[in-house]
């Protein structure tokens, strides 16, 4: 006798079924997508954006190639970052940069500087005096003579021209550089410090320790320098003031024993926080 499976059993595997295949489908993990990377490092907080003012921020600590490392750098880097953010800067920072990286970087400054941009440029690291130039060390140099300097540093004069040629209207720039060569050991000749550094119009720099002097580093969290001038821009002071503030109050706290040099041709009064007041 043929026997039939009853309806109802039919039913139930067709039930048993679809949720097997259900409970396949929720458990199965989702596809993962990447996130794209990050645009670079152009970044604000604490402060509506003023487009015409920038800064590059550079602080360079770890030198493979050196004796030892300078890890304030990092630290005034940042600290200054955050402080001209406050102050409506449009800041790109670059920590431990490579001649490329640096060469990157200011060449992203150049295509955002405008007729009426006001322009910052930072760099704490180490610095090479050679043939009367100086030369801003990246981490990856490789340096055995003074023709390795020019040929991995990065000139601050080439710098300064470029940004005179991208056409900003005002150049600020602070050089936190004039520690003892790592390398001399390796030259037959060297000399101690930064040479003078020459300014075109509406420039002011600012540089660590006067031409020819040497800097040693501290055990405290900032830089002497970067602890006098952050200090000093919490005030309503003009930029130019600020600077000055700054070197007296270093060779003040130093004992004269170190007293930073300020250069300007500046012709306009530029305060670093007026700007930033009107737009909150």
């Amino acid at each position: 006798m043929k026997t039939t499976v009853p309806r109802i059993l039919v039913a139930i595997a067709v039930l048993l079924g679809l949720l097997s295949t259900g409970l396949g489908k929720a458990m199965r993990p989702e596809k993962l997508h990447s996130r794209p990377m990050s645009a670079p490092s152009w970044s604000v907080e604490s402060a509506p954006l003023d487009t015409n003012r920038l800064a590059l921020v550079i602080g360079n600590s770890n030198y493979p190639d050196a004796d030892s490392p300078v890890p304030q750098m990092i630290r005034d880097a940042e600290g200054l970052a955050n402080a001209l953010r406050k102050d409506s800067f449009l800041v790109d920072t670059v920590d431990n940069a490579t001649r490329s990286d640096m060469t990157r970087a200011i060449d992203r400054l150049r295509a955002r500087v405008r007729s009426n941009s006001i322009v910052l440029v930072y760099f704490g690291g180490f610095g090479v005096r050679s043939d009367g130039q100086n030369f801003l060390i990246p981490v990856d140099a490789k340096i055995w003579n003074e023709e390795d300097v020019r040929r991995e540093g990065v000139s601050i004069d080439r710098l300064l021209s470029e940004l005179k040629t991208s056409g900003a209207r005002v150049r600020l720039v602070v050089i936190e550089a004039s520690r003892r060569n790592p390398y001399e050991r390796r030259f037959r000749t060297y000399s101690h410090g930064l040479a003078p550094i020459q300014t075109s119009e509406n420039t002011l720099i600012l540089s660590s320790a006067t031409p020819g002097q040497v800097v040693e580093d501290s055990d405290e969290p900032h830089s002497q320098l970067m602890a006098a001038l952050l200090a000093q821009m919490n005030s309503s002071k003009g930029i130019e003031e600020v600077f000055k503030s700054t070197r007296n109050a270093v060779a003040a706290t130093t004992q004269g024993q170190q007293i930073p040099a300020v250069s300007s041709t500046l012709t306009e009064n530029i305060n670093l926080s007026e700007v930033s007041a009107l737009l909150r």
